[in-house]
Parts: C-alpha cells; sequence; structure tokens
C-alpha cells in the first residue's frame, strides 16, 4: 500500500529557516529545493540550491550550489567599464568546490590590470577556503563577509564598483562537515539574543532619563506659578484725567 504524502517540514540551518515540503521522509532524501534569497539579501538576485538529507527520519536542507541571478549582475553593468570573471576549484577543510568571482571596475583598464585582479582573486580564496569549511564559507557568501573581505585586498590593485561570487557549488556536499554550520547558527541566535536585551536595556535607560526630564521640568512649572502669585499686583497709575478733576473740586 503506497504511502499517503503529506507536506514535511525541513529544517535549513544555512537560512535558519524550516520549510514546507510535500511527499514521503524517503522520497524526499537526496531531491533538491531552489529559493529565491532576493527579499532576504536586500534586492540582491540570488539562488539557492539545497539538498535535502535523510538522517534518521529528520530531513535537513543543504546548500549544494549559490548563484547571482545573471539580471543582478546586469543591472550593474555600465558603459565604459570592464568586469573580470574566473572560474576555478577550491580544497576547502572537507570537500572541494567550484567557485566563480565576478569583479567591475571603475573605469576601464589594461588586460595587465584585469589579470592582476584576476590571480589576487584566485590567491586569497584558495587560500581562504582552506580554513573553512564548504558550508562556513556557503554562510559567509550569503552574509556578505567573504566579500567584504575581499575588497580591502582588491582596492591596492584598482578600485572595484562590484565585488561578488557569482557562483558556488560542489558535487560532494555529501562528505560535508555538517556539524559545524549548526553551531554556527546557535552562535549567531545567542548573539542576536544579546543584541536585543542590550537595545531593552538602552531603550529603559532612555525612558528613565525622559521621565527625570519631565519631572524636572513639572517641578520648574510649578515654582514659576508660585513665584508669580507671591509678587503683588502693582497699583495701576492714576489717569490724568481723573487727576485735574479732582484738583477742580478742591480749588472750588
Amino acid at each position: 500500500m503506497a504511502m499517503k504524502k503529506k507536506f514535511i517540514e525541513i529544517e535549513s540551518p544555512i537560512t535558519n529557516d524550516t520549510l514546507e515540503v510535500l511527499g514521503t521522509a524517503e522520497e524526499l532524501h537526496g531531491k533538491t529545493i531552489k529559493l529565491d534569497l532576493s527579499r532576504k539579501m536586500r534586492g540582491k538576485g540570488v539562488e539557492l540550491v539545497l539538498e535535502i538529507e535523510n538522517k534518521d527520519g529528520e530531513l535537513k536542507a543543504y546548500p549544494k550550489k549559490i548563484e547571482l541571478v545573471r539580471s543582478s549582475i546586469s543591472r550593474m553593468m555600465r558603459k565604459r567599464i570592464n568586469y573580470v570573471e574566473d572560474s576555478f576549484e577550491i580544497s576547502c577543510s572537507d570537500i572541494t568546490a567550484r567557485i566563480k568571482p565576478f569583479l567591475l571596475t571603475r573605469k576601464k583598464v589594461s588586460r595587465a590590470v584585469r589579470n592582476n585582479l584576476r590571480k589576487t582573486t584566485k590567491e586569497f580564496l584558495v587560500n581562504y577556503a582552506k580554513e573553512k569549511t564548504y558550508l562556513e564559507i556557503s554562510s559567509d557568501i550569503l552574509s556578505t563577509e567573504l566579500q567584504k573581505s575581499m575588497i580591502p585586498i582588491l582596492k591596492k590593485i584598482y578600485p572595484l564598483s562590484l565585488c561578488e561570487i557569482r557562483v558556488l557549488e560542489t558535487k560532494e556536499l555529501v562528505k560535508a562537515n555538517k556539524e559545524i554550520i549548526q553551531s554556527m547558527n546557535s552562535l549567531v541566535a545567542e548573539e542576536a539574543e544579546e543584541e536585543i536585551e542590550e537595545k531593552k536595556e538602552q531603550l529603559k535607560s532612555q525612558a528613565e532619563e525622559l521621565e527625570e526630564a519631565l519631572d524636572n521640568s513639572g517641578k520648574g512649572n510649578e515654582k514659576e506659578k508660585e513665584s508669580t502669585k507671591e509678587t503683588p499686583k502693582e497699583a495701576k497709575p492714576v489717569k490724568k484725567k481723573a487727576a485735574k478733576k479732582a484738583s477742580k473740586k478742591k480749588d472750588e
């Protein structure tokens, strides 16, 4: 008898989300899901391909491919600039992967400058990958930490208007170390909780300061009112006409 299909929750550690997919745990093992991360990446078109893994009935999805959408790149292209791209394999601390960096210069540059940018980018990424796992690199790309660390080094050669990783993919996802990404997410969650608590404390202190300021201003207004009550009213000056009439009556 065929098993009835139902929506199953699948945990995605890299995006820290849960996905609902129709099927059975046995059928979904090894299947891929494509996600559009444009909203999460604040308008930058990124597609994430996740591969589902069934481990003791628990389903989790891990990144098999991260790709920057071509339409997102074409929006950044301008006249009188050059683009530099490359494609090569990197050896992570656990598996090998293929990475494709993409750079845009601010103005047109010579072939020698482009080759220097390409060579420096490759050296940096190869050395960067040796110390990290595939899933750590994937997380760094999605958080733009990897791209930000590349910019200062490449700026020394020539200033760039764009520094991106166009593609990161692997065929050895089964061998990848998946425990590290879970510990990383727990650390991120702890840091987020600490930040929320700090913000709450700041808001409390600001509210207390405002209350004190309002109390002080209220006390100042009360003192002003009391001082106005205590001061006697000045006698109104006698009008000239009334004074003249009084003097005439005395003369008569």
